[in-house]
């Protein structure tokens, strides 16, 4: 009966402070939405199966935190600065680049630097930290630690000697009917000639100029040499000065013996060729009467955040999902490119990978590329003319102290 009163006295004081509060009981809020969370990534196109699948896992691993819409658009990592810069405002929000246009991008504020670079660094090799660092600032995630160039050659056709020089190697594939292909077309590529001779091509300080030794005309290796040493190896009918397509498609055709590429094309070549497979440091090239190391550039390629996107919180996860230890190691499964994560880079699969084997054979006689916008086009027609032979017979030291007047111009 005591708990009977009890409870009628309780109700009665809470009807009477609710008519005089003049409140009514509050219902429960309802949770909130799911807020939506658009992201646009940019990508190599032959990227566009991984990427998917990447996103895929993302929106997965973090369910129930936002209602996500990824959109992907091919975009070349080479070309990337110059579309992202375009339009830097309505551009995506995360991209895939090559690492020397990194400054560039840093300068114009398309990117902003890393907050957590403490995981970032320790995650990653110290050669794609350089890469992906201006004046000792992390400014993108290292993705991959492999753009660089070395030798693809069909072990049915060429013994260990012969890819040990370039001169045999063109002249093994003429006796087999076969060809050996370099792309002359791209400076990149060129710089494998230039780089081991003493003389150098490098960006100034002021991040835009160049400074250019190649037309030489004094020391032991002159800038002549090394035009004569092509003009030798472009008469060869073994050789073919062929783009990167053009040598896969020689690859798979049966056409193509040998060529300088990189890891990007290592599934495709297996495929065609098998246990044949072969992959090796780039041999050297006979240059005045000597044997001279071929060089390389090599670079990383990265992953960046754009500084104005309106979910720059958002877009930071995504670009650690895809350059995470997991993600990279789904990058070589998928496109055999070689990781920046150490974890991942010291796995058992990629650590037998033939064509990683060969660019760390080749990374000893590489450096990161750092040259100024106009090292290419100036690079590029003089090499073109030696691919056909400078059949118009000008003087290959003229030609030289044109290449480098271009290169250093402003």
């Amino acid at each position: 009966m005591v708990r009977k009163s009890f409870l009628l006295l309780a109700a009665g004081i809470l009807l009477l402070l609710t008519a005089c509060t003049g409140q009514k009981p509050q219902p429960q809020e309802e949770p909130p939405a799911s807020r939506t969370v658009a992201l646009t990534v940019w990508g190599a196109e032959e990227d566009e199966a991984l990427l998917n699948e990447l996103f895929a896992s993302f929106q997965q691993q973090y369910a129930g935190q936002a209602d996500f819409e990824i959109t992907y658009q091919p975009q070349s990592e080479s070309g990337c600065k110059d579309a992202l810069l375009a339009g830097l405002e309505g551009g995506p929000d995360v991209f895939a680049f090559a690492d020397d246009q990194l400054a560039a991008l840093a300068a114009a504020g398309a990117l902003a630097p890393l907050e957590d670079t403490a995981a970032v660094s320790s995650a990653n090799l110290p050669a794609a930290v350089e890469a992906a660092s201006v004046d000792g600032k992390l400014y993108a995630y290292p993705l991959t630690a492999d753009n660089g160039y070395f030798l693809y050659y069909n072990k049915a056709y060429f013994s260990d000697e012969d890819v040990q020089s370039f001169n045999r190697l063109v002249e093994a594939a003429a006796e087999a009917g076969k060809l050996v292909t370099m792309d002359w077309s791209s400076a990149w590529y060129v710089y494998a000639f230039f780089g081991n001779t003493g003389m150098e091509v490098r960006i100034n300080d002021d991040g835009i100029t160049n400074t250019c030794t190649w037309n030489n005309s004094e020391g032991p290796i002159r800038g002549v040499d090394v035009a004569q040493a092509m003009l030798d190896i472009a008469a060869s009918p073994g050789f073919a000065n062929r783009v990167d397509t053009d040598f896969l498609a020689g690859v798979q055709d049966g056409s193509v013996a040998a060529g300088v590429s990189g890891v990007w094309n290592a599934v495709a070549v297996e495929e065609a060729w098998g246990e044949n497979t072969g992959a090796a440091k780039l041999p050297t090239f006979t240059c005045a009467g000597q044997e001279i190391q071929m060089a390389s550039f090599s670079g990383c390629k990265l992953i960046g955040v754009n500084a104005y996107s309106p979910e720059a919180e958002w877009a930071a996860r995504l670009a650690e999902w895809i350059t995470s230890e997991n993600g990279q190691a789904r990058r070589f499964a998928v496109r055999g490119q070689g990781p920046s994560n150490i974890r991942a880079a010291n796995s058992p699969e990629v650590q037998s990978s033939p064509a990683i084997a060969a660019l760390l054979a080749q990374s000893e006689f590489s450096q990161l590329q750092r040259v100024g916008g106009k090292f290419w086009d100036p690079v590029t027609e003089f090499a073109g003319n030696m691919a056909l032979g400078n059949p118009d017979g000008v003087p290959l030291q003229e030609q030289l102290d044109r290449l480098v007047e271009g290169v250093k111009a402003r």
